[in-house]
């Protein structure tokens, strides 16, 4: 695991194996951003001419490796693109979080690097912490170790500026989201054989007992003692059980409650409605929404956040057998509401409606659920980009600011009122899958369904961004990418300086 240090010591003074700077792009030529201004001393000022005779430009994503000049003790200086140079204001924190992952992949195998991106700031030292610990984030849980393959062994932060304590902070902050990021990520990565509703609860227990979460779990006998029709009749195929965990973060100077709500399908293989060939490969990721509300409620825990904070992971493993839901067959939902199953694959809205009504009769000021919902979110989005519906405007906009604030790609989906009448039926109170077209905004208004009165909700379909399948890219690897566990952390903290958010009722 990599870890973090901050200093303030000269770059040819540094114990480190390679030092870090950024390069930006402008219409002259490559430009050097602040703080490096001993690195350009030492190549004869002439650091920004020599990277471009050899062919960087300073677009992001790019890295260039050179011999460090005579009288450093680091062997390498690695050059790493930071897009368009800065204007006033200085360089965004995305920017900064995407060249620190993009250095930290480049280092993989390296003992020590000292990074001289522009940081002088709460943010800019968390951007770059973020981006370095998620840029160095690999999974190894199943695997030898391999030289060159291992993540770097720690990243050290020079600040540009005078604010040692300042930059300390931020480093803090982003170490802590990076690490529960990074959390959110190995679960999602994990092997179903490994990774059951049982053991998932487990580890949100013994994460809980470390950090000082509360943490209640609800086995298969509890779920039917209290009805949880839709948990029960989704994990009803497998041999492995389901559970609904509970996790809360409470602060006595708290003035809002929110509520999170994560599906976790450890393994969907579709049920009866199985899915087809080239579709179960990488199904273990269904519980990504339910990691994301896990490392999310640890994070506000660790950085101790004035906000109340309940987190609540409806796990169940979506299997067919002889026990197994059929299409056709009604649920009673926890609450009474009833459901014909039409389609066993569309099991992820059950296993939430159910936690949705649990979570909302504790009164919170808003809840929010993620959630790897549907195909046609990615068809919509694309695989960067989260949907985000609600019935309320005002809270899906500060949903969506959330998100681009916290780097973040995510964008405002309608819930058009005339696809409602599709999840009709005359067998049951609703149906779970209704028109085919706009199917993610389906799915959103039947989640709507189980939103008690009054309390302001939004839905993350997180389909396409929460587990990435190509070549790394920034920050973001291949497998898990901890998709929304940022957002819900950047709400959390917006809910420790604002009013409770009820725009729905004026309360």
């Amino acid at each position: 695991m990599t870890s973090l240090a901050v200093t303030s010591s000269t770059a040819a003074s540094l114990h480190v194996d390679c030092l870090v700077i950024g390069v930006a792009r402008s219409r002259g030529g490559p430009v050097l951003p602040p703080g490096t201004d001993t690195v350009n001393e030492a190549f004869g000022g002439t650091l920004a001419q020599v990277v471009g005779r050899l062919g960087m430009t300073g677009a992001e994503g790019e890295i260039l490796k050179l011999p460090s000049p005579a009288g450093f003790v680091a062997d390498i200086v690695l050059a790493v693109g930071l897009g368009d140079a800065a204007v006033e204001g200085g360089y965004t924190s995305e920017a900064l979080r995407r060249a620190a992952g993009v250095a930290a992949r480049a280092l993989a195998g390296t003992g020590r690097a000292a990074v001289m991106l522009p940081v002088g700031t709460v943010e800019t030292a968390e951007a770059v912490a973020l981006g370095g610990l998620l840029g160095s984030y690999a999974f190894s849980a199943h695997r030898a170790p391999v030289d060159g393959r291992n993540p770097v062994g720690e990243l050290v932060i020079r600040t540009t500026g005078e604010t040692l304590d300042d930059v300390t902070e931020g480093v803090r902050r982003g170490a802590v989201i990076g690490q529960e990021v990074n959390r959110a990520r190995d679960l999602v990565n994990m092997p179903a054989n490994h990774l059951t509703p049982e053991t998932f609860a487990a580890t949100v227990q013994a994460v809980g007992e470390e950090y000082g979460t509360d943490v209640e779990v609800l086995d298969e006998k509890a779920l039917a003692e209290h009805s949880y029709g839709g948990i029960l009749g989704v994990g009803q195929g497998s041999v492995r059980k389901p559970r609904l965990v509970r996790i809360g973060h409470t602060h006595p100077a708290a003035r809002t409650t929110l509520a999170f709500v994560g599906k976790g399908i450890t393994y969907d293989s579709g049920g009866i409605s199985l899915k087809p060939v080239g579709f179960n490969e990488i199904m273990k990721r269904d519980m990504s929404g339910a990691a994301a509300v896990f490392a999310s409620v640890v994070t506000a825990s660790r950085l101790g956040l004035p906000v109340n904070i309940t987190g609540w992971l409806p796990l169940a493993e979506n299997m067919p057998s002889g026990s197994a839901t059929r299409p056709g067959d009604v649920l009673r939902m926890y609450g009474g509401r009833t459901v014909e199953v039409r389609n066993t694959d569309a099991e992820g809205r059950l296993v939430l409606a159910d936690a949705m009504v649990r979570a909302g009769e504790d009164g919170p000021d808003a809840i929010v659920d993620v959630a790897t919902l549907t195909a046609a979110m990615k068809t919509a989005l694309g695989h960067r980009t989260f949907g985000v519906m609600s019935d309320d405007d005002a809270f899906r906009e500060h949903v969506v600011g959330a998100a681009a604030r916290a780097g973040e790609q995510a964008w405002a989906m309608p819930l058009p009122a005339e696809l409602r009448e599709s999840l009709s039926t005359s067998v049951a109170d609703i149906a779970n899958t209704g028109e085919r077209m706009g199917g993610g905004l389906v799915a959103g208004l039947f989640l709507k369904e189980f939103v008690p009165p009054g309390i302001p909700w939004a839905h993350l379909d997180i389909a396409g961004p929460a587990y990435h399948e190509g070549a790394p890219y920034g920050y973001t690897p291949e497998g898990g990418t901890g998709s929304g566990v940022r957002t819900l952390v950047q709400l959390a903290e917006d809910a420790t300086a604002e009013a409770p958010p009820r725009s729905r009722t004026g309360e």
